[in-house]
């Protein structure tokens, strides 16, 4: 069927869940229990909330892959453009449903970049001038025409990111879901990507339904805000500005926290807004706070004349870096930047052209990974890859074992809030939750190095501060820890130390302040509204010059 034999134009809604009740295979409890919904057509849905409270069942459900590939008991109706999705498959529905996952890795097929965006136009028998005007419009809009001759996995996470945004995009569906879709992208990337969305949305009419943790990307762009919440509390859903005030401020955009905390009637969603809103309502000294370096400990990782090439691209030329013990140092800089093979080199799983790494005192170019041992944790940006146990207990056990720590599986579990999901197999658990396992079995036995690639990918606002905070208490312990984000807010917060990285270098080293403050890119909503050294809620807030009553 044709995805455009039906005008999704003249429906009132594109989307209708009615009493939805579903259960994955082997488990007791619901995922979704009695979930009604209504998608009006030509909307632009943020589906929020913690995780496992059912959002990316949810949106599953909307191209079928529930029940369809997933099995387990269903029951309700789900209706896309009038058809019931019991009896219209994934492979039918695609037409109409553009879908676009946690992982995008696992959903790219095809050997060049152009040849992902051909290849589900090919499926529905689309005209080859209009599929080759489709794909070029396609690069195009999400920027990424300069990838089109590369192969999928040979691409940075973020670049995979866009690259399954894009293909799902080229069919023109009448309905996009995208589950995360700006995890792993850098700040212009995200920027890119949810604007792309929009002119879909104000241009097109698709409709638009996109879970995300970030709300600062993505509320101001709503329609509506359903927020979903563990059971047994029923989803909540209203527009943007009404959810605000229902919404755990943790969640919440920093800007919207600080007008919150003001008491505004309407809070801020953005920078621009909180320009205005907080004219006349708070006064702050015009440097911002100060901060001061940590005490040098002794050398964990020494770098000197890295150089490194994939795919016969140099990535890193000639760099340098010294980390020390208990640094927690963030590693930044923009998608394809070299973040992801600076870590892997550091540990010996990126081979170098040129240089030296000395890693816990072993040469890891002479030596290989495998003798850093017990030593080191790495999680990499595809959390699956450290499984290999039948059950998220065993993969504890194993690797308190193996580094011989003090650590306990229930002491673990504990840390990690993985309550309840001990016994179940690591790769059935939800994004949010298996990347949850992932990191509780990389820190289990308390390594003296920990390497972090983009490790609150999937993860809430909740999960993130609590991991954060284990990490500090960790590096007051002495470990060092490096982790590659593109999360600023959570390094404003928690990081001694960031190293931006850019053409095929280091080219900012400092402390958080020094290095955020001023950016374009890689800063705060705080720091866009203050300037000065003033990063995060905590800054404001802490340094009192609120006016309550200032005329607004």
């Amino acid at each position: 069927m044709s995805a455009r034999m039906i005008d999704p134009g003249t429906l009132a809604a594109v989307a209708e869940v009615e009493h939805v009740r579903y259960r994955y295979p082997g488990n007791d409890a619901l995922a979704l229990d009695d979930v009604s919904w209504t998608i009006p057509s030509g909307s632009f849905v943020v589906l929020a909330g913690p995780s496992g409270s059912g959002k990316s069942t949810l949106l599953r459900c909307l191209n079928g892959l529930v029940p369809h590939f997933t099995g387990g008991s269903f029951g309700g109706r789900v209706g896309i453009v009038g058809r019931d999705t019991r009896r219209v498959g994934p492979r039918d529905l695609s037409a109409s449903v553009g879908f676009v996952f946690q992982d995008p890795e696992s959903q790219l097929v095809t050997d060049r970049v152009d040849a992902e965006l051909a290849f589900s136009l090919e499926q529905h028998g689309i005209d080859r001038i209009v599929m080759r005007k489709r794909v070029e419009e396609t690069l195009d809009l999400l920027g990424i025409a300069h990838l089109r001759e590369r192969h999928p996995s040979h691409l940075s996470g973020g670049e995979q990111q866009r690259v399954a945004v894009a293909a799902a995009l080229s069919l023109h569906p009448a309905m996009l879901v995208l589950d995360e879709p700006t995890s792993q992208l850098d700040p212009w990337g995200a920027e890119d990507v949810v604007a792309a969305l929009t002119r879909l949305n104000e241009d097109l009419g698709i409709t638009v339904v996109l879970a995300e943790h970030r709300l600062e990307r993505v509320l101001h762009r709503a329609d509506r805000v359903r927020l979903m919440r563990r059971a047994p509390l029923p989803p909540l859903e209203g527009t943007p500005i009404e959810m605000a005030s229902h919404i755990d401020p943790v969640a919440l955009p920093p800007v919207t926290q600080v007008g919150r905390v003001l008491d505004l009637p309407v809070p801020p969603l953005t920078v621009k807004e909180a320009r205005s809103a907080f004219r006349g309502a708070i006064t702050l000294p015009e440097c911002g706070p100060e901060e001061s370096r940590a005490e040098s400990g002794a050398v964990v990782m020494r770098i000197e004349g890295l150089s490194i090439d994939l795919d016969d691209r140099p990535v890193l030329d000639d760099l340098a870096l010294t980390v020390r013990e208990g640094e927690f140092v963030a590693v930044m800089g923009r998608n394809g930047s070299g973040k992801t093979t600076l870590l892997r080199t550091a540990l010996g799983l990126e081979k170098a052209r040129r240089g030296s790494v000395l890693t816990c005192g072993v040469d890891v170019v002479r030596n290989g990974p495998a003798a850093l041992g017990k030593l080191v944790g790495y999680l990499p940006q595809q959390a699956r890859m450290v499984f290999f146990k039948e059950r998220v207990r065993d993969e504890l056990a194993f690797t308190i074992a193996a580094r011989g720590g003090g650590d306990t599986v229930e002491h673990v579990v504990a840390r990690f809030a993985l309550d309840g999901l001990e016994d179940h197999h690591p790769l059935d658990l939800s994004g949010g939750e298996r990347e949850r396992a992932a990191l509780a079995t990389v820190m289990a036995g308390r390594p003296r190095l920990l390497v972090l690639d983009e490790p609150t990918r999937g993860m809430d606002a909740w999960r993130k501060r609590e991991l954060a905070l284990q990490l500090r208490d960790l590096q007051k312990q002495g470990v060092t820890i490096m982790m590659a984000t593109h999360d600023a807010e959570l390094v404003a917060q928690f990081a001694s130390r960031v190293v931006m990285l850019g053409h095929r270098n280091i080219i900012a080293d400092g402390t958080p302040r020094e290095v955020l403050s001023g950016s374009l890119t890689f800063t705060t909503q705080v720091n866009k509204v203050f300037g000065g050294r003033w990063l995060t809620v905590e800054d404001v807030t802490g340094a009192g010059g609120f006016d309550r009553h200032a005329d607004r």
